[in-house]
């Protein structure tokens, strides 16, 4: 097969290296245009200030097959001060529950273990095993999300986790035997010095989870808008199993979740830990990520043209809503729905306000596109035709709670992975 540039790319590139292995990225993934970061909040004395857009492109590296995007702005300038909560999603705390049982009774943990979370939010997680007497320590370089797990009695501390943190806080707390993170690798710019740190944190015999989504799920469903500068990459397991390898951790089983579109969750321990068979899956995994060509370039050449596509129908189906005299109002104000509203160019010209149950993020504005934030009680009251779900991988939960809008007629959007009208 001609694997040229001519076949497989659409721009070429030399600017950076691979955030993993260091190679040249010269082939496109998928070219989102500009866009702001997208947890940005616009407060109402700031809608006529200047807004800094950057690229959203995102390439695939010919040596190591990782998805990701470059960094523009330091991660202290993204993450120390957040507006995502994870406690505002009920699915996703139902979610950290069932894993908090799952995991003590797979592992034994107890009184006497040691749970870190990397990236530990507001404690909607580490909750689940400080009720039940485990000690635990969550890792947040986010202040005003911490001080939220520290008003629930989460201990936190406040730092971007990496090797020289890892040794500050092993030497204060001692070493994890369970050490987890929930959607935080892809939030890391510098990600060879974050898994190295891993292993520092980690007792002889401890286990490592993380959550992420998967990127055959991101290709498969069209999850673009998954896709935002918060995200720096994008994984297969063919390519994190090379990045925990690298840093001395042997991934010795995987499961695949259903959250966020469809993840998957890696179990790691240090290479050294001869007690941990690997589990069948992780060889099943990959042999279908490899049969589905996720170490091939051209698996990752159709994905843009099929993003256009979808793009094209969105905006045909609500352009067609709102010549009929719709009106249409969004639900949520997510990351991803930011990416979805700034590259599709949905304005108030079209959704008259989103809300969202973040008080945080009512009465601001939506990055870019300055759609009003607002409760979710304002759809009771104004009674539009339709409502656009962003948070689409919370459909089923956002429409069993806004349930009642059928009492006049009203129907949902769901724009991924194409979009539909749902009673």
């Amino acid at each position: 097969m001609d694997e040229s540039p001519r076949n497989v790319m659409m721009r070429p590139h030399a600017s950076s290296g691979c955030r993993f292995c260091g190679a040249t990225l010269r082939y496109s993934f998928v070219d989102l245009g500009m866009s702001p970061f997208c947890n940005t909040q616009i407060e109402y004395e700031r809608l006529n200030h200047m807004e800094p857009f950057y690229p959203l492109h995102a390439w695939v590296c010919d040596g190591c097959f990782l998805v990701q995007l470059e960094e523009y702005v330091a991660p202290e300038n993204i993450f120390s001060e957040y507006a995502y909560f994870s406690s505002f999603s009920d699915s996703w705390v139902e979610h950290a529950r069932r894993y908090a049982e799952m995991i003590r009774n797979r592992f034994g943990l107890s009184s006497e273990s040691l749970v870190m979370e990397i990236a530990s939010n507001d404690g909607y997680l580490l909750q689940h095993f400080a009720a039940a007497g485990i000690p635990v320590l969550g890792i947040e370089p986010a202040a005003n999300i911490a001080k939220e797990a520290q008003k629930r009695g989460i201990r936190s501390e406040v730092c971007f986790h990496g090797c020289k943190t890892a040794i500050a806080n092993s030497n204060k707390y001692g070493k994890a035997d369970l050490l987890l993170g929930n959607n935080v690798l892809a939030h890391v710019p510098d990600l060879n010095d974050f898994v190295a740190g891993m292993k520092l944190l980690l007792k002889p015999s401890g286990v490592i989870t993380m959550e992420f989504p998967h990127l055959q799920r991101l290709i498969e469903q069209n999850q673009f808008d998954t896709i935002y500068h918060e995200h720096f990459s994008y994984f297969s397991f063919f390519t994190v199993s090379k990045v925990f390898a690298k840093h001395g951790i042997r991934l010795f089983d995987v499961d695949e979740l259903p959250t966020h579109g469809g993840s998957i969750r890696i179990y790691g321990c240090h290479v050294e830990d001869a007690a941990k068979p690997v589990f069948d899956r992780v060889g099943s995994l990959l042999a279908r990520e490899l049969a589905l060509g996720f170490d091939r370039l051209d698996t990752y050449q159709s994905f843009s043209e099929q993003v256009k596509a979808t793009k094209r129908q969105l905006l045909a189906l609500i352009n067609e809503l709102k010549d009929q005299g719709k009106t249409i109002v969004g639900y949520g104000a997510p990351g991803k729905g930011n990416t979805l509203l700034n590259y599709c160019g949905i304005r108030t010209d079209i959704l008259d306000y989103t809300v969202d149950r973040n008080p945080y993020k009512q009465g601001n504005f939506t990055p870019g596109t300055h759609i009003p934030v607002l409760a979710p009680e304002t759809i009771k009251e104004t009674k539009p035709d339709y409502i656009l779900i962003l948070p689409w991988n919370l459909k089923e939960e956002i429409m069993g709670q806004m349930s009642y809008v059928r009492e006049w007629g009203c129907k949902f959007i769901v724009p991924i992975p194409v979009p539909m009208i749902l009673d």
